[in-house]
């Protein structure tokens, strides 16, 4: 690793990191699976190029930046929020777009988490003789790429749960009655939630029970569908788990033409299914109770080959419960609405593993606000973090 152990930096340092973190994330709903990454380029005190990454395949940071630039990059700064890349992909290295344009200095919030790659950006800056430094702001640039960065160290993707309930746990009236709990000012906020995701998991009974099409719907996305227009929405993959091949090609799921991944135990003679929809088989394992379920950890590491990273699990209580229980959820996004729907209701999830206060899951408090009338929480599950 190259040595970076000179981190001086400026107040200015840091205001034009801020605006390149604040550039990162104009990429939010259309980079994925790629990082949400941006850059400022400064000469002389003054801002001469900025730009981000707008989606997989396009321009990078860099190269958007440089573009405005011009001939004023030679002898500037560079201010970008993760380390500029240095290998040929979909468009040529970063880092050697910067060496070519002449800038003088770049300062990078992160170093790439790829071990297979970390540091070598940064190599081919100083090896140039560009003055180079990293870790500024770097807690924030992370924020910006919590699948990435899971993806590139751990090999799995990052996995949020969003449950919704009523004040006392609930989710549903014994009858399966559920529209709905929550306002529709936190259904929006789930709208932006599935928009940022690579996945989205579900299992085949929310999909028949409520007939969903578990798709982004761009109307409802609120104040998000500024500078995102309706022709440039991303759907992600939606990934159904029918181990018990229930579904049937007239349900509302198969209305839309985006991937649809079924995950099977077993893949037989099964109805005819439009182009879109993919079938994988996976293997199955023994739970607590001695049954015999789906493999939720290869099915993740599945999906981590695919290269989707950000994944949202968007299911009913056994799924999501059997996620959480087998330390397989990095974030939990619970909204929770001022109703009291009694004990008969069904409750949020179920883990008949957890049978004594110590095999509790411990949760970390990110995030509490206001949706509307009700509460969401954003948690992190201190086991998986």
């Amino acid at each position: 690793m190259p040595d970076l152990s000179d981190t001086s930096f400026t107040p200015d340092d840091f205001n034009y990191m801020q605006r390149a973190i604040e550039l990162a994330k104009k990429g939010h709903y259309t980079t994925s699976p790629n990082p949400r990454v941006g850059c400022v380029i400064v000469k002389d005190g003054k801002l001469v190029g900025e730009g981000y990454h707008k989606r997989a395949g396009s321009g990078h940071a860099e190269v958007n930046a440089l573009a405005m630039a011009g001939e004023k990059a030679r002898g500037a700064t560079a201010y970008v929020t993760l380390e500029p890349c240095s290998h040929y992909g979909r468009t040529p290295p970063c880092a050697e777009a910067l060496v070519k344009a002449g800038v003088a200095k770049v300062i990078a919030a992160m170093v790439d988490p790829n071990p297979q790659v970390s540091g070598r950006g940064i190599k081919i800056l100083q090896q140039a003789g560009i003055d180079t430094q990293a870790g500024l702001l770097e807690s924030d640039a992370r924020e910006l790429n919590p699948g990435f960065i899971q993806l590139m160290s751990a090999g799995m993707p990052y996995v949020r749960c969003k449950l919704a309930a009523s004040l006392d746990g609930k989710t549903a009236m014994a009858s399966g009655e559920s529209k709905w709990i929550t306002s529709p000012q936190a259904r929006q906020d789930v709208q932006r939630l599935r928009a940022q995701s690579c996945a989205i998991i579900s299992g085949a009974d929310s999909i028949i029970t409520d007939n969903a099409k578990m798709t982004v719907r761009w109307p409802e996305l609120g104040s998000a569908r500024e500078g995102y227009p309706e022709a440039n929405l991303r759907q992600p993959i939606r990934v159904i788990i029918d181990t018990q091949n229930r579904l049937t090609p007239d349900l509302a799921l198969f209305e839309h033409d985006s991937p649809i991944i079924l995950i099977r135990s077993t893949i037989e003679n099964l109805p005819s299914w439009p182009h879109f929809v993919e079938q994988v088989a996976l293997p199955r394992v023994e739970n607590h109770c001695g049954e015999q379920k789906l493999d939720l950890r290869a099915l993740l590491k599945y999906l981590a080959g695919k290269g989707l990273n950000d994944v949202l699990v968007e299911s009913g209580a056994s799924l999501a419960g059997a996620f959480l229980e087998q330390n397989l959820v990095n974030e939990l996004v619970l909204y929770q609405a001022p109703k009291l729907m009694g004990g008969a209701a069904k409750s949020l999830v179920t883990m008949p593993g957890i049978a004594k206060l110590s095999d509790a899951k411990a949760l970390k408090i990110k995030d509490v606000r206001m949706l509307g009338p009700d509460i969401r929480i954003r948690a992190i599950l201190k086991e998986n973090n």
